[in-house]
């Protein structure tokens, strides 16, 4: 048996800024065998700055700024940990994600870029929004327009910083409200010195100002705000400014956590040496959050670019004994700077130039850089042999191995295989296997035993691990039982002693986490090495009176969901590299969402429950009318989906299980609909189905809506054999 080659050593890109963007797509397409790669990224995309000002004056949508860093982590075989970093241990080599486990690393890389929050300034964090980070100001200015269109907020701005970035800001800000139709606008720039836009030359100086007139926006030079309110500025000289939305875009600040990592800074900014090293020789720092000891340059973007190749050969050399290179950055470089409508202003060794077709330039050069994360370049697998066993070709088809209920097999052969069971002996087996659970006798009253073992579908254990204990807990829920005790069973790849320890530990304490707030314990387990990353939970629950089955489920029931439909979809996109990051990790989070409270509101009333999983929900459906005797009809449109789902399904993704689940089709009537081949998908950690009764039914509904649980009616039980009529 040939198993994967072991993990030596971690390496840990913090942030997900241009220069590691690019780290990712270069790994990609050159791993290095030994090496586990992990992004910490606070959001499922990082936007791409230079794009910013076109977005904000309407020439680009949002998602054009995004670069998709779920599809890009997956390209380059790592792991992405949604959250952002807060502290580095260095004498342990720790890195503090608040919320989850410690992360180890043995060569670890930041790239958070900066921040232009003012803290300082009173009334900032509560009324302004910083220009940098991108995400939330992108957002916030949406909002604002909405609200400046719908006339609920003056159309009145105030940019604070009278730098080449906030100029370029309020530039773009007028042409956006001067297509909005919002002809009243007022912008106002602040400029806390007694000149604007230093650091460029005189001519495209003039040029800008000249702009700034053009579109009607005020430059007011040595003005200092001393305090922000929700609708206005206060000066330091006592002069109010009306301000329906300030930002604030006054220079390049610090990340505030890395003053606590002893690292060697510059007013804040890690020093690096020209091979872009910390003081710490396993820890480099690129991009704006770098202070560039041996050539200081300005915060830019150009910057960042060109120190990918430079960082993305040291981080190898360091893990092979390599020699590393230096980064020498160029003196000057050609700034693009925007003009609101589709013309920029160009400034290089003083020269000066300005008109649309520097937009066209611009826009070439920006969109070519989107363009290498938007079309990854596809791994190949290798290829097979020139002979193999009949069948094999055919057994793998062009489909490959989903992970999680994706893996498991199919529900015929399934049932086959338990077919050939004996009838259970032992007197405290009240129920055998058939059901969700088993129910075993417990003294006066009843216990639930169940066990689930899914192969993992994402690198983080974390993630992994909340989804895994959620599902197995699923079957003790779905039985209207409360969770006891729990066994974990884990098979961990092969990598170093150090490794395995903090990844079992970081499973561990995703599964305790999830366990604790279930009101169980994790009372002992088993762990092994294996080809690939595994988990195993088996989980008892106690029952106050009878067990929620399977059967039970009566004409006149209303169904009810509690999850929406389509992870084993986007899980197979996600591997294919053709799902939205954002949708991927909404269904990651649907999927970590316990169903104690679904459980609660819908045991004591349903006649029959069961969790969705595996077999997708036309399949588990049809099992509870096997064992009920009826037959039912599904409101295709009333059936909730993940965002993201129904567009992956319409393009022909299909998880490996949907073959054998959509075998039960020739039990239902079905509408020719985009959206039914949902109905086969597997699911993970998927929500419960209940019948509940039609006179408790809105009761039931209204009830779960207050616990926040997004339940769904989505049919009902009908008189007949079973049967599924999907209208």
């Amino acid at each position: 048996m040939h198993l994967p080659l072991p993990l030596t050593r971690d390496v840990v890109l913090i942030g997900g800024g241009h220069t590691h963007a690019l780290v990712l797509r270069k790994w990609g397409m050159a791993p290095l065998p030994g090496a586990r790669l992990t992004l910490i990224n606070p959001a499922p995309t990082a936007p791409y700055t230079g794009m910013l000002p076109g977005h904000v004056a309407g020439h680009y949508p949002r998602e054009a700024l995004d670069i998709d860093m779920v599809t890009l982590a997956r390209h380059a075989g790592a792991r992405l940990i949604l959250g952002a970093v807060s502290a580095i241990d260095r004498s342990t080599r720790r890195i503090t994600v608040p919320g989850r486990a410690p992360i180890r690393y043995d060569i670890a890389s930041i790239d958070i870029g900066i921040t232009s929050a003012m803290p300082e300034l009173p009334g900032f964090a509560e009324h302004a929004v910083p220009a940098k980070p991108l995400g939330p100001f992108a957002g916030a200015w949406e909002a604002f327009l909405d609200a400046a269109r719908a006339r609920t907020l003056p159309a009145n701005v105030a940019v604070i910083g009278g730098g080449v970035g906030g100029v370029e800001l309020s530039l773009a800000m007028a042409e956006r409200m001067r297509r909005a139709g919002l002809s009243e606008y007022r912008i106002t720039v602040l400029e806390a010195g007694p000149v604007a836009l230093n650091g460029i030359g005189e001519g495209a100086r003039r040029a800008l100002l000249a702009h700034m007139a053009r579109l009607g926006v005020t430059l007011r030079t040595d003005a200092h705000p001393a305090q922000i309110h929700a609708d206005h500025i206060v000066l330091a000289d006592g002069d109010t400014l009306p301000a329906g939305f300030v930002t604030g875009a006054a220079g390049a600040r610090p990340h505030g956590w890395l003053a606590d990592t002893d690292l060697d800074l510059e007013d804040g900014f890690i020093r690096v040496d020209e091979c872009l090293r910390s003081s710490d020789p396993a820890i480099y720092a690129v991009g704006d959050c770098a202070h560039l000891s041996h050539a200081p340059r300005p915060k830019a973007g150009v910057f960042a670019v060109r120190e990918a190749p430079k960082l993305a050969h040291n981080l190898r050399a360091d893990l092979t004994g390599g020699q590393r290179k230096p980064f020498h950055p160029q003196r000057d470089y050609l700034k693009l700077i925007s003009t609101g409508g589709k013309g920029a202003v160009a400034d290089k060794f003083g020269l000066t130039f300005d008109g649309a077709y520097l937009w066209r330039l611009k826009d070439r050069i920006d969109r070519k850089f989107m363009d290498q994360f938007t079309h990854l370049p596809r791994m190949q697998p290798p290829a097979l042999p020139r002979e193999v066993a009949h069948g094999l070709r055919d057994l793998l088809g062009d489909t490959p191995l989903c992970g999680g209920c994706g893996a498991k097999v199919a529900q015929a052969d399934l049932k086959t295989a338990l077919a050939t069971l004996p009838t259970h002996t032992h007197p405290d087996v009240l129920q055998g296997a058939g059901d969700d659970a088993a129910v075993l006798r417990h003294g006066a009253g009843a216990q639930v035993i169940t066990t689930d073992h899914i192969r993992a579908f994402v690198e983080d254990p974390w993630t992994f691990a909340k989804i895994a204990t959620v599902h197995a807990l699923g079957d003790v829920w779905a039985m209207g039982a409360a969770p006891q005790a729990v066994l974990v069973s884990a098979t961990l790849p092969r990598m170093t002693g150090p490794m395995q320890a903090d990844m079992l530990a970081e499973l561990l304490t995703a599964t305790q986490q999830v366990v604790e707030d279930a009101g169980a314990s994790i009372v002992g387990g088993h762990s092994s090495v294996g080809a690939e990353f595994s988990l195993g939970v088996t989980v008892t629950g106690l029952l106050e009176g009878q067990a929620t089955r399977q059967s039970g489920a009566r004409p006149g029931d209303v169904l009810i969901l509690t999850k929406p439909i389509g992870s084993g979809t986007l899980l197979a996109a996600e591997m294919r590299g053709q799902a939205r990051g954002r949708d991927v990790v909404d269904a990651y989070a649907s999927m970590m969402r316990p169903l104690a409270r679904d459980a609660a509101c819908l045991a004591p009333v349903a006649h029959a429950m069961t969790d969705v999983t595996g077999f997708g929900l036309a399949g588990h459906l049809m099992t509870m009318l096997e064992q009920s005797g009826a037959a039912a009809t599904l409101a295709l449109d009333a059936v909730p989906v993940l965002p993201g789902a129904a567009d992956c399904a319409a393009a022909g993704i299909r998880s490996s299980l949907f073959p054998a689940n959509e075998m039960v089709r020739h039990r239902m009537t079905l509408p020719d609909h985009p959206a039914v081949p949902l109905l086969f998908d597997p699911q993970t950690a998927g929500g419960l189905l209940a019948a509940v009764p039609a006179d408790h039914a809105e009761a039931v509904l209204s009830e779960l809506a207050s616990q926040e649980v997004p339940a769904a009616r989505i049919g009902e039980v009908t008189e007949g054999t079973p049967w599924i009529e999907v209208i």
